[in-house]
């Protein structure tokens, strides 16, 4: 039996603690994607492609002395016994482009599905998904010398599921009044950091436990989020901090009907007028008086009357015009070069960093210089959790003591006026996109020189701004477009800027192939690319000082108040 919203308010501490919880462990870990690669290697996933040992001379790279050599003609090596080519890398690396790809394609129907039907059924799709997952890859492992081809469908049903239980924690932090954006960082940032379970995996793997072994417990913790999301959240979608009063608690006992409806239809227009509604001030006063003067059981109110008021908190805005909206589509274009940015050097990452350990180092150290680095990316990723609420600390600067619209229609003639919410947010927000892209610029810098110690700076900077472009975008989201939209829109983000990620395939193909693995000129190219990010803050600063001058001049108009009834308060304005 799902709570309803009042019992998921009171207990959204633990739903928030537990999804970032989930997310860490759930949610996005194909970013975790070298440290995957290793164990998938080493378990011998398309290993049939490579040639066999009796066509070349052979080195096992977990069976050779410290002082062990490679010769330069080798064409391939072993691991665990076997045997890795860059056949292999690059079919395991199509593999991660679809599961990256779902990850954040699908994100589209996700949000359209969220936004009319709630979180709750999605959530626990996602989850079952993910444990499906998990089995699709054990038994992958068991033969892979022909169940190979399953490490597809495995990894776009991790990506899928993964995805679902991050997205529908996107719409908790509702619940949490003027500190959303503070709390839709902290879902992103754990989100990113993610990245981290595979290396904490791989840690468990080289201390001797099977692959199948780990991925089973893996399955068994999938299904606990399963029945988390099952007690704990509830049918209905979190509506925004604008669209509900938590603090208003009405009994369905009070509500009466002035003719016959059935139960299902009773439900529906309670939960409609509970989730989307928003009470004037004089409704919810005159409310306040009749209950306290009349019985419980004396308050009728008609379908008609549910229907009026659900009416009069409609959208201010159509989907269509918000997608067509300068600010959508400048997000487009930063989200698509960051994501493509992003995402590349997650899928290359061990081509990249083989490529810098080339020189004095033999074969051996080579990869063990690789799997020390891989490593050190998937620690790294732990940053998210603490740099991501930084960002959506800067989105919500200063808002509490920004203007409302309760004291827009109730401040009195002469009184000044406070800083506008809509405003700071616009404000907020062009802070926030600057300094992420002055970090992407920066990242683009230090992948260009060819210094592999500095790479870990590069992990920094790439982590930092993975979580920082997410939390920025869904913060702008929140801010400048209904809540009803928010899933729609993310969705829609997402899905384009995954289709236009899919470009770092055939810039793959391109670095080992033509460019004999030297990433240069691509990363030379990216960072080009990278710049036209400053488009979206450029735009956010100039659309901010022209609602500024707006309030401005509406502040200096003349006006004659008209007082109704003998009120204080101005009621109408000429």
């Amino acid at each position: 039996m799902a709570p309803s919203l009042a019992v998921a308010f009171s207990r959204r501490w633990w739903m928030a603690v537990t999804a970032v919880l989930e997310n860490l462990l759930f949610s996005a870990v194909l970013l975790g994607w070298g440290s995957l690669l290793i164990m998938l290697k080493s378990e011998g996933f398309y290993s049939y492609l490579c040639r066999g040992a009796e066509n070349s001379s052979s080195l096992n790279v977990s069976n050779v002395s410290s002082d062990g050599r490679a010769e330069e003609h080798e064409e391939y090596m072993e691991m665990n016994g076997w045997p890795i080519c860059k056949d292999q890398d690059e079919m395991l690396n199509l593999a991660f482009t679809v599961g990256s790809f779902l990850l954040s394609a699908i994100t589209l129907p996700l949000g359209i599905v969220m936004d009319k039907y709630g979180p709750r059924k999605l959530r626990l799709l996602g989850s079952g998904c993910f444990a499906f997952s998990c089995l699709l890859m054990a038994y992958g492992a068991s033969n892979p010398a022909n169940l190979s081809v399953l490490i597809f469908f495995a990894l776009a049903l991790n990506g899928f599921g993964g995805m679902c239980m991050t997205f529908t924690s996107l719409t908790l932090p509702n619940m949490f009044g003027d500190l959303r954006s503070t709390f839709i960082a902290l879902m992103i940032g754990s989100y990113a950091s993610s990245a981290v379970t595979f290396p904490g995996i791989k840690v468990v793997y080289d201390l001797g436990a099977t692959f199948i072994t780990i991925l089973l417990v893996w399955a068994g913790c999938a299904c606990l989020v399963f029945l988390n999301c099952f007690i704990n959240w509830p049918l209905e979608p979190f509506p925004g901090p604008e669209d509900m009063d938590f603090t208003v608690k009405i009994k369905f006992s009070w509500l009466g009907f002035d003719h016959k409806i059935t139960g299902k239809q009773f439900y529906q227009q309670v939960t409609t007028v509970g989730r989307r509604l928003s009470v004037g001030n004089s409704m919810k006063q005159q409310q306040s008086t009749d209950l306290a003067t009349q019985g419980a059981n004396k308050l009728c109110l008609s379908t008609v009357d549910l229907e009026v008021k659900c009416n009069a908190q409609e959208e201010t805005q159509s989907f269509i015009k918000s997608i067509f909206s300068p600010i959508f589509l400048l997000s487009l274009i930063t989200m698509c070069v960051t994501q493509l940015r992003l995402i590349f050097y997650m899928g290359a990452m061990n081509t990249i960093l083989e490529s810098l350990t080339e020189g004095d180092l033999n074969t051996v150290q080579r990869m063990e210089a690789v799997s020390v680095y891989t490593s050190i990316f998937g620690v790294l990723q732990l940053l998210c959790l603490v740099t991501s609420p930084v960002i959506g600390y800067v989105m919500d600067w200063r808002l509490k003591d920004c203007e409302d619209e309760k004291e827009k229609n109730n401040r009195e003639p002469g009184q000044p006026r406070r800083p506008d919410k809509q405003i700071q947010k616009i404000i907020n927000a062009t802070r926030a996109f600057i300094f992420t892209n002055l970090l992407l610029v920066g990242f683009g810098v230090t992948c260009i020189v060819s210094n592999l110690p500095l790479q870990i700076l590069s992990f920094i900077l790439h982590t930092i701004v993975r979580g920082f472009i997410h939390s920025a975008v869904g913060g702008l989201y929140a801010a400048v477009y209904p809540s009803s939209q928010f899933g729609s829109l993310t969705g829609m983000q997402s899905l384009i800027s995954a289709l236009f990620a899919l470009l770092q395939q055939p810039l793959f193909m391109a670095m080992v192939g033509p460019l004999d693995g030297d990433p240069l000129w691509v990363n030379v190219g990216l960072l080009v690319l990278s710049m036209l990010g400053f488009c979206l803050p450029c735009y956010l600063l100039y659309h901010s000082r022209h609602l500024q001058r707006l309030r401005d001049e509406l502040n200096e108009d003349p006006k004659i108040y008209v007082q109704i009834n003998g009120s204080t308060k101005p009621e109408a304005c000429v």
